[in-house]
């Protein structure tokens, strides 16, 4: 009623959004959107809206072989247009090399057309020929060493799927609960291990640590140990010794051994292939002693490293856990049921049914207050909220014959709605455009694993040059084994693999403590290097709420427009009454509802409230000097409401969606850092002037739909690395094309899955801390990982002057281990 789409605008406002009944059989040239009957037009190039003509203008198109090619639609290698799409959920990815592993691994198969896959969405999604593979056999594929995959389902799947295990999928998906099952075997798996590997503590103490000391008796130092220990027969501890570490090895450290297996297999070395080298080598060095007849077992070290190592992982993965469970109250905008008609057509009468088994043709009843299921067109008038779906804050007055989107709330009267030959709804085409999007979102390579490629190969190679040296002077085979792993026990930085968790987990704990969720350690490596940052405004500028924000009227009058409000059913009827009604004493006679307001006899005067054109057209005396300050309230981006009594119009009832109150401050800080700020928004224009002369804000962008935004962020990558702030479900695909898609605690759930990083506690500053955490964040990795190779610092030296033993390098594994944790633990903001 009171909405910002006037009654005799209405028509032009619904040809800015697209919507219109007569439909142009040509699409937007931004966001390939179908065109209304009177759309937008600029120099031969159609549009469905001005603000993707304003888009357009502003930035440059991009060229056919621009932008990020592999989020648009999939590209059939084979040609084969008829290739289906599936999207699985995979757990157990966790670096760029998993990323390529699955994707070979799928390529590999026949019926497979192309891959995408995403470590940090652990997201794949594969194009294939369904007669020659199944999405099942591609889950089964998928689930290899170690991983496991899950069919994503979801609005794109076919009809066999019903509400339950739907709603429990998603639910499941949500919640993250797969995830922490397959956590909680492995840390099961982990604990086992330790208590196996504890059992070597009390040996080693008592027996083992006490010879190796006697290497430093020609120093001059521990005579009683060389004579206490000079006769030492370890052939009955050995075997024992032997098969524990064994048991430890597979029970710990498997998961490390399958992340040296996959970077093998795809020539790409990692910090788990560093870990793995050093605790295979000191394995197979204790073995080789045993059969050698030597006491210098380095199988304390197997235990150690392989201990420390997957619990940084753990401690990673609790940390993300944590922050998993920060999301599980979120809502979904999509519909599991509708409610449609039968076929009777004397008594009208509905059954629901679940939403995939609507057809074309049906008629579907939502009720005041329920979620349109599908998309379709009205055939009765209603005002709807389709903010989740096109981000415009205000309601929207729709007559029979309007287009409505599934996903948008029904906020006054029944509808009744036609299903179109689609049994879509918007929601589930931004859904799909968002997996496609997540599916193509490959991750950054870790820090320490860039390190760790550089570095492994040097290992390597070191060995298998001491090992060839030892060949060539006539060393018997034991001994070139023994040169070959003692080099790489030396020379491998395992505590690569420590540090790199470590410090992930410590920058991803101390974000959850300031109320920032963040799921992947480059997230913070690419909110460094971001120059552009758009902020969607309903929602994420603004409280997203509907609130009285001012009033010019006398305290009786704004009384009885309350009481008046109270009876009404329109849009903004329910904060003006719950500002002003209540009393429960006023008597309200006569009530009407005008197209443009409501009036009625409250206390036995005559009150009227709505639109200034209604005053008019009643013959009603509006105030000097009252049109300019409507004016001024509109170019606030408000919607003043005239209340007047007796025949004159006595003030105006302000009311809109307030700004934050730290709005200002975060662009500001955002300006200073030679940032770019951009306000993309499905409002109309009155709605952004506020922000628009902010001093921080490079462009703002009105009345731009979903997809819209999509094309504008892809644009905008153009020009630099870009980050998305919303909280939409319409901003979903926007969050998931950007650089980096950042979602306000207020977000809805496609939102929040879309998003690199979420702000849980909904407050706007949160966006600034995140840029202050970032920069501290990669200056302390960078510490981390340069403290990571003390423990090489320490036994090169011990090699060279030849007092290596397992006793030194296990305390050298202490001493690196401490100074690592340490400075991980330090807090990264004062």
């Amino acid at each position: 009623m009171y909405s910002r789409v006037d009654a005799d605008v209405v028509s032009d406002r619904r040809a800015e959004r697209g919507d219109g009944i007569d439909r142009d059989e040509r699409t937007c040239s931004v966001c390939g959107g179908s065109l209304s009957g009177t759309a937008v037009e600029t120099t031969g190039e159609p549009f469905c809206s001005t603000g993707c003509r304003d888009v357009d203008r502003a930035l440059e198109p991009l060229g056919p072989d621009e932008g990020r090619t592999e989020t648009r639609a999939t590209e059939n290698r084979d040609g084969d247009e008829d290739a289906a799409t599936t999207h699985f959920r995979v757990d157990g990815m966790h670096s760029a090399t998993c990323e390529s592993f699955l994707e070979t691994v799928a390529s590999a198969r026949d019926g497979v057309v192309d891959v995408a896959a995403s470590y940090v969405t652990e997201t794949v999604r594969v194009a294939h020929d369904p007669d020659r593979i199944s999405k099942e056999e591609l889950r089964d594929v998928l689930s290899t060493v170690g991983y496991t995959a899950y069919l994503r389902e979801g609005a794109a799947d076919d009809g066999n799927r019903r509400r339950s295990d739907d709603a429990t999928r998603r639910a499941r998906e949500m919640s993250g609960l797969r995830k922490d099952r397959t956590e909680d075997m492995l840390e099961i798996r982990y604990v086992v291990g330790i208590v196996f590997g504890s059992f070597l503590l009390v040996p080693y103490l008592a027996v083992l640590y006490p010879v190796y000391l006697t290497s430093f008796a020609d120093w001059g130092m521990l005579h009683l140990y060389e004579e206490a220990f000079s006769d030492f027969d370890g052939f009955l501890f050995f075997p024992f010794f032997f098969v524990v570490t064994g048991a430890v090895l597979y029970l710990t450290g498997l998961p490390l051994l399958r992340g040296a297996y996959v970077s093998l297999k795809l020539r790409r070395p990692n910090t788990h292939l560093l870990a793995a080298l050093t605790i295979v080598a000191a394995f197979a060095y204790g073995t080789l002693a045993i059969v050698t007849g030597e006491v210098e077992l380095y199988f304390d070290l197997t235990i150690a490293v392989a201990a420390l190592v997957m619990a940084a992982v753990f401690y990673e993965a609790t940390i993300k856990r944590r922050a998993r469970n920060q999301l599980t109250e979120l809502t979904t905008s999509q519909v599991d049921t509708a409610r449609v008609y039968g076929s009777d057509t004397d008594v009208e009468t509905t059954r629901e049914i679940p939403v995939e088994d609507v057809e074309s043709g049906d008629r579907l009843l939502v009720r005041e207050g329920e979620r349109v299921p599908v998309d379709g067109v009205l055939e009765s008038a209603c005002t709807v909220d389709e903010a989740v779906v096109t981000g415009e804050s205000l309601p929207v007055s729709k007559v029979a014959g309007d287009p409505v989107v599934g996903g948008s709330v029904v906020r006054t009267d029944a509808a009744v709605v036609d299903v179109g030959e689609e049994t879509t709804s918007s929601i589930d085409r931004i859904t799909e455009a968002v997996w496609d999007l997540q599916s193509a979102t490959h991750g950054t390579q870790r820090r320490a694993d860039a390190v760790a490629a550089v570095l492994a190969p040097i290992v390597i190679v070191a060995a298998a040059l001491v090992g060839t040296v030892a060949a060539i002077q006539g060393a018997a085979p034991t001994t070139v084994a023994t040169a070959v792993l003692v080099t790489v026990i030396v020379a491998s930085p395992w505590a690569l693999g420590l540090a790199a968790p470590v410090s992930v987990g410590a920058g991803l704990r101390e974000a959850l403590e300031h109320g920032i969720v963040v799921f992947d350690e480059s997230v913070l490596e690419r909110l460094r290097d971001v120059d552009v940052v758009v902020f969607d405004k309903t929602g994420t500028l603004t409280t997203g709420e509907m609130t009285v924000l001012e009033t010019e009227a006398p305290p009786d009058l704004l009384a009885a427009v309350g009481e008046l409000e109270a009876h009404a059913s329109h849009p903004v009827a329910e904060p003006i009454a719950a500002a002003f009604g209540g009393n429960g004493e006023t008597r309200v006679a006569e009530f009407r509802s005008h197209g443009k307001g409501v009036s009625g006899i409250v206390d036995g005067d005559r009150i009227l409230v709505g639109h200034p054109q209604l005053f008019r057209e009643r013959g009603w005396t509006l105030e000097d000097g009252l049109a300019d300050r409507i004016e001024t309230q509109r170019g606030f981006g408000r919607l003043p409401i005239v209340v007047g009594r007796d025949g004159r119009a006595k003030g105006l009832v302000v009311v809109g969606d307030e700004p934050r109150n730290d709005w200002e401050g975060t662009l500001s800080s955002l300006g200073d850092r030679d940032v770019e700020v951009v306000v993309l928004t499905g409002d109309d224009e009155t709605a952004t002037e506020y922000f628009a002369d902010h001093p921080a804000v490079d462009h703002t962008f009105a009345a731009v739909p979903p997809a819209g935004k999509t094309e504008a962020v892809r644009r905008l990558r153009e020009e630099g690395c870009v980050a998305m702030v919303g909280d939409g479900t319409n901003d979903a695909p926007a969050l998931a094309e950007a650089d980096l898609g950042i979602s306000l605690g207020s977000a809805t759930a496609l939102a929040a899955d879309a998003a690199d990083l979420a702000i849980v506690d909904d407050d706007l500053r949160s966006v600034e801390r995140a840029f202050e955490l970032a920069g501290a964040a990669r200056r302390r990795i960078r510490s981390t990982l340069a403290l990571a190779l003390v423990y090489n610092v320490i036994v090169i030296p011990a090699a060279l002057l030849g007092v290596l033993n397992p006793l030194v390098a296990t305390g050298a594994v202490a001493v690196c281990s401490l100074l690592v944790v340490g400075n991980a633990a330090r807090p990264l903001l004062s």
